[in-house]
């Protein structure tokens, strides 16, 4: 602990809050969490040697598992024949190629290094594009850091602009953020066709994991075509995740424009966001919209990509596998629940489980999120690592399984669930 905490006060004294991520401070826990020296596999250590069946998996990326072999194969092969090049080269090409064929409402791609870039990029084609000035987005949805985004954003953002966060009321006034799953307040905002595009995480996954209901998706194509304004699925969390096309495959909604991230590096930082060719061509050189980046398509972060799809690619099995794990969790995760005489619902997706820790139905939106109890989760949180289970600091992120989970795995996560629920009802 001596380590630890010896680390945490040198980086305190170096980096803007002791971590170059927000949430990674652990501020809603009360205390930063493990700093961490190793991962391999689906296991990470802390700087003490302490290991833990890890399920934060970076807030996403990682989904072959730590550490993936044939990834740093990749990785190693790629920097020997140099690292960036400022130029256009075959294996960008071909990744692009790639990720047309998985997604093809992606006619056309651009790569980027970061979720958020991609969101932003996107967002401005799409003003472009339709000669419109407002954004309509959903609270509790995550796009990235961006003035535009980043207010009313889920896990790690400000519920309101203001000048104390740095984002200017002239940036919000363009933004018509709107609940999630519901339907009625979009077309209201669509119908005076001033939106140039809604973007939306199709299933959310940073005010915990939150499904869309029924029929939300399909409606909110058709209200987007019937007023000109472009439906931007944000897929960074989604995309390869859900299934090899994301949740537009899943869900069968074709959306205008799509930005992915996350997994698609293997653990390193690549995303990319593309469309409809007749929206893409607006981007320079083509057209008058500028988008560039000094590492963008860089061959390291572009092999890592290679390697991440072959690995998808050449397993029938793998999501199916992960389903299978993941359901398994989530069965465990209700029994230890209902054992601990609590009635928290658990969601659960392809590879992603989580439960509210609140009463009742599965949230719906933001304000049902948010009223989750996050001391109570707090109280969990500390009891899981304890046990060997390494969690998300905040309530409001979920869990991620990996390729290299097993069913050994989820069944120790499921006893140290019931032990650490019991506790975590204690005050």
């Amino acid at each position: 602990m001596s380590v630890t905490i010896d680390l945490w006060e040198r980086a305190l004294a170096v980096i803007a809050g002791g971590a170059n991520s927000p949430v990674r401070a652990g501020a809603p826990m009360g205390a930063p969490p493990p700093l961490i020296a190793l991962a391999r596999g689906s296991r990470i250590y802390d700087v003490s040697g302490r290991e833990y069946v890890d399920y934060l998996c970076a807030y996403g990326p990682v989904l072959l598992g730590h550490a993936d072999r044939g990834v740093a194969q990749a990785v190693q092969r790629a920097l020997n024949d140099g690292a960036v090049f400022g130029a256009t080269h075959p294996q960008e090409v071909r990744l692009a190629e790639r990720i047309r064929r998985l997604l093809p409402s992606m006619e056309r791609v651009r790569l980027v290094n970061s979720g958020t870039e991609a969101c932003a990029s996107a967002v401005r084609l799409a003003r472009a594009y339709t000669r419109r000035e407002r954004i309509a987005r959903c609270a509790g949805n995550y796009h990235g850091h961006s003035d535009a985004m980043i207010f009313a954003a889920g896990s790690s953002s400000n519920s309101s602009p203001s000048l104390d966060s740095g984002v200017s009321q002239g940036v919000t006034a363009e933004i018509d953020v709107l609940p999630y799953n519901t339907c009625a307040p979009v077309e209201a905002a669509l119908r005076g066709c001033q939106v140039a595009a809604l973007i939306i995480e199709p299933v959310a996954g940073n005010m915990g994991l939150v499904l869309p209901a029924t029929g939300y998706l399909e409606a909110l194509r058709e209200l987007c075509t019937r007023y000109g304004t472009l439906l931007i699925f944000d897929e960074v969390i989604t995309g390869f995740r859900l299934a090899p096309g994301g949740a537009q495959e899943v869900f069968g909604v074709r959306p205008d424009l799509t930005c992915i991230g996350k997994t698609l590096g293997g653990g390193l930082p690549i995303a990319a966001f593309g469309g409809r060719a007749d929206i893409m061509e607006h981007l320079a050189p083509q057209g008058h919209v500028f988008q560039g980046g000094t590492f963008s398509g860089n061959p390291v972060c572009v092999a890592a990509a290679h390697a991440f799809l072959d690995a998808l690619e050449l397993d029938d099995t793998f999501h199916a596998r992960l389903d299978a794990l993941a359901k398994r969790l989530a069965t465990g995760a209700a029994d230890a629940i209902r054992a601990a005489g609590l009635d928290y619902p658990v969601v659960q997706i392809a590879s992603i489980v989580d439960f509210a820790f609140r009463n009742g139905a599965p949230p719906r939106d933001y304000a049902e999120a948010t009223a989750a109890d996050g001391e109570a989760y707090a109280r969990y949180y500390w009891a899981m690592l304890e046990r060997g289970i390494f969690l998300p600091p905040s309530k409001m992120e979920v869990m991620f399984l990996t390729a290299a989970h097993t069913e050994e795995d989820i069944d120790r996560t499921i006893v140290a669930m019931r032990e650490s629920l019991e506790l975590s009802g204690r005050r």
